[in-house]
């Protein structure tokens, strides 16, 4: 048993994968579809849950108005 080898797992890089559905292409350009901490800057967005916005960097958020249905 001591004779047996144990491979290191396989390292991660960033992900890369779900960036992209935050940026839309219009034209040349890219627009951002979330919007971004005032907090934080422009490198942290903010994640849209039902009745708030909120950074994911500092915790920062902003409650949505709730609107009225009839």
């Amino acid at each position: 048993m001591a004779d047996a080898k144990k491979t290191a797992p396989a390292k991660k890089g960033p992900p890369t994968e779900g960036i992209w559905k935050l940026y839309e292409k219009k034209g040349d350009k890219l627009e951002r579809k979330n919007k971004s901490c005032p907090k934080c800057g422009t490198g942290h967005f903010m994640a849209h849950h039902a009745d708030r916005l909120v950074c994911g960097g500092c915790g920062y958020s902003e409650f949505l108005k709730k609107t009225e249905k009839k």
